[in-house]
C-alpha cells in the first residue's frame, strides 16, 4: 500500500512536473504493474499456496520500481529509493532470510544498473556508484531483519507469559472452586478475617451458625456466651476479636445463640502471615460439640447417681464387718480372715467409688495450710512399701529432712498415693520406684519415676482424661479404671501447681509435680 500510494502521487502529479511523464512506456508500465500488484495482494488466496509464494509480490515491486524509476530518471531522479520498501516487507515476512537478503542487494542494484547496461559508454568508476543504493538496502534489510527477530522473540515471551498467567489464572479458579466445595462439605464452621477483624472468607456451615444465633439479621454478630444460659461473653473475649489480635489457641469451649437455639461450640484459631512473615489475619474453627456435650453431661449425672446408690450400702457393709471383727472371742480364725479379705475388698470397692465421686463431682474443696511435705511423704512411702514389697519392687526415697509448702496435707496424700500406687501397679517386672523432693525458686518439686512398661508419647498426652488407660496397660490385664490421675491434676492444679509426665515405652515413666509455695494465685474450690 505506502509503494503503490507513493507512485500514484507521482503519477498524479505528473502533469505538473512534466506532461510528457506520462507518455513515457517504462513509467506507464510501471504504473500499471505496481496497481496490479496493489490488487493480486487482495485478490489472491495466498494461504492456499505453498509457503514463500507472496515473495512474488516484492520481487515484481523491484521489476514495477525499475520500470518506473528508469523511466522518469531525467524528472524524478529519487524514485530508486522506493525500493525500501520491498526491503522491509522482505525483511518483515521472515519468509527464506537468505534469499531475501540476496534479493534486497540485487533488486536495488539492478534498478540503478539498468541505464548503464542501455549505455555502451559506461566506466567502471560510474559503476562503483551504482553500489550505493544497494547497499544501503541491504543494511536496512538487515536492521529490519533484526528488529523483527526482536519484536517476534519479545512477542513469544509475551504469549509465553501470557500462557502462563492464563494457566495460573485457571490453576487458581480450579483451587479456589475446590476450596469452596470441601469448606462446605466439612461440618465445622469456617471464618478468616483480616487484622481489623472484618471477614475474608467463611463457609456455609459458619453461615448457618451466624444465622442460628443472630436474633434480627444475619449481618447481626453472633452472640457468645461463657455457659449454658449465663451472660454475654464481654467483646474482649470474642473469639474474632482474640483471632484478628494475632492470639493462637483451642478447645475453647463457648455457647452461641439464646434460648432454646443455643448450641456449645468449641472454637480454635490460627494465625496467618504474609510472604515476609507479617501478620495478616487468622482462620477461626467453630465446632458444634453440643450433642457431646450433652453426652458427657448425661455420662457424669449417670456416674453420680449410681455411685452414691453404691455408697450407701457400702457404708453399712464396712460397719457391719467392723462390728463383727471387733468381737475376736465370736469368731475362729478361719473365719476372721475370710472377713478380713472381705473387708479388704469392701474398702478396696469403696476408694473406688470415691474415686468416681470425685470425677463426678463439679468441684474438689481444698483446705491449704502450712504443711511439712517430707513427713507426709515419708507416711506415704511407708503404706506403700508392703505392696511394693509383695510385688517385688524396692521403693527408694530421696527426699530432704524438711520441706514446707501451702497445701491440703489430706489431698496432697491422695496425689502421692496416686503416683505410688501406679509405679508399683505398672511395674510387673520388679524394679525400684523413686520419689524425690527438692525446693526450687518460689516452687516444690515432687518426682516419682518407675522402671515399669511405660507409653508411647501419643498416650502421655491423654493420661489424665477420665477413664482413659494405656493400651500396654490394657494388654497387660492391670487392673484400673482411670481416674485416678485425672483427680490427681485437678487436685495439683487446684493448688496451682503443674503435673508432667515423660514416658518411653518399655523403659519407665517420671511424673513431675510442681507445687508454689504460696496459694495466693490458687482457688480454694477448682472445678
Amino acid at each position: 500500500m505506502p509503494l503503490t500510494i507513493a507512485v500514484v502521487i507521482i503519477a498524479v502529479t505528473a502533469p505538473l512536473l512534466n506532461p510528457d511523464l506520462l507518455l513515457n512506456g517504462l513509467f506507464v508500465a510501471g504504473l500499471f504493474l505496481t496497481i496490479a500488484l496493489f490488487a493480486a495482494c487482495f485478490l489472491i488466496p495466498w494461504v492456499r499456496l505453498p509457503t514463500g509464494a507472496m515473495l512474488v509480490i516484492p520481487i515484481l515491486d523491484f521489476v514495477a520500481i525499475l520500470l518506473c524509476r528508469n523511466g522518469a530518471v531525467d524528472i524524478v531522479p529519487g524514485l530508486g529509493a522506493l525500493a525500501a520498501f520491498p526491503v522491509v516487507w522482505l525483511a518483515a515476512s521472515g519468509l527464506m532470510p537468505l534469499l531475501s537478503a540476496v534479493v534486497s542487494f540485487v533488486g536495488p542494484y539492478l534498478i540503478v544498473l539498468f541505464p548503464y547496461l542501455l549505455d555502451s559508454t559506461t566506466t567502471y568508476a560510474s559503476l562503483v556508484d551504482t553500489l550505493l543504493l544497494p547497499t544501503m538496502t541491504l543494511a536496512l534489510f538487515l536492521v529490519m531483519r533484526v528488529l523483527t527477530l526482536q519484536m517476534r522473540m519479545q512477542r513469544l515471551e509475551l504469549q509465553q507469559k501470557a500462557d502462563e498467567v492464563l494457566a495460573l489464572e485457571t490453576q487458581s479458579g480450579d483451587r479456589e472452586r475446590l476450596l469452596a466445595a470441601i469448606l462446605d462439605t466439612v461440618d465445622v464452621g469456617v471464618v478468616a478475617v483480616d487484622t481489623g477483624g472484618n471477614t475474608l472468607l467463611s463457609n456455609r456451615q459458619q453461615q448457618l451458625f451466624q444465622q442460628g444465633a443472630s436474633s434480627q439479621d444475619y449481618d447481626e454478630d453472633i452472640r457468645f456466651f461463657r455457659s449454658k444460659g449465663s451472660t454475654p461473653l464481654p467483646e474482649s473475649l470474642h473469639p474474632i476479636r482474640r483471632a484478628a489480635e494475632g492470639e493462637s489457641f483451642s478447645n475453647n469451649l463457648l455457647w452461641l445463640g439464646e434460648g432454646d437455639c443455643q448450641r456449645a461450640v468449641s472454637t480454635a484459631a490460627r494465625p496467618m502471615t504474609g510472604g515476609d512473615g507479617e501478620f495478616t489475619g487468622s482462620v477461626v474453627v467453630f465446632t458444634d460439640v453440643t450433642d457431646l456435650v450433652k453426652a458427657l453431661t448425661v455420662k457424669e449425672d449417670f456416674v453420680a447417681n449410681v455411685t452414691h446408690e453404691f455408697s450407701t450400702p457400702l457404708t453399712s457393709i464396712l460397719g457391719h464387718l467392723d462390728l463383727v471383727l471387733e468381737s475376736p472371742n465370736l469368731l475362729t480364725p478361719q473365719t476372721r480372715e475370710s472377713l478380713s479379705i472381705a473387708r479388704r475388698n469392701a474398702e478396696r470397692l469403696s476408694i473406688l467409688v470415691s474415686d468416681l465421686l470425685s470425677a463426678a463431682s463439679a468441684s474438689i474443696s481444698l483446705h491449704a495450710k502450712p504443711t511439712e511435705l517430707t513427713a507426709l511423704l515419708t507416711s506415704r512411702i511407708r503404706s506403700a512399701r508392703t505392696h511394693a514389697t509383695n510385688a517385688g519392687i524396692t521403693l527408694v526415697s530421696e527426699v530432704p529432712q524438711c520441706l514446707w509448702a501451702i497445701a491440703d496435707p489430706m489431698r496432697m496424700g491422695q496425689v502421692v498415693d496416686n503416683l505410688l500406687s501406679n509405679a508399683i501397679k505398672y511395674s510387673p517386672d520388679g524394679g525400684a520406684v523413686t520419689i524425690r523432693a527438692h525446693a526450687g525458686e518460689g516452687r516444690v518439686l515432687l518426682e516419682v519415676e518407675d522402671c515399669g512398661i511405660g507409653m508411647t508419647p501419643d498416650e502421655t498426652a491423654l493420661i489424665y482424661g477420665r477413664f482413659f488407660r494405656a493400651h500396654s496397660a490394657r494388654e497387660s490385664a492391670i487392673p484400673g479404671v482411670g481416674l485416678g490421675l485425672a483427680i490427681t491434676k485437678a487436685i495439683v492444679e487446684g493448688h496451682g501447681g503443674t503435673i508432667h509426665c515423660s514416658s518411653s515405652l518399655g523403659t519407665g515413666t517420671k511424673f513431675t509435680v510442681s507445687l508454689p509455695t504460696t496459694m495466693a494465685h490458687a482457688p480454694a474450690v477448682i472445678g
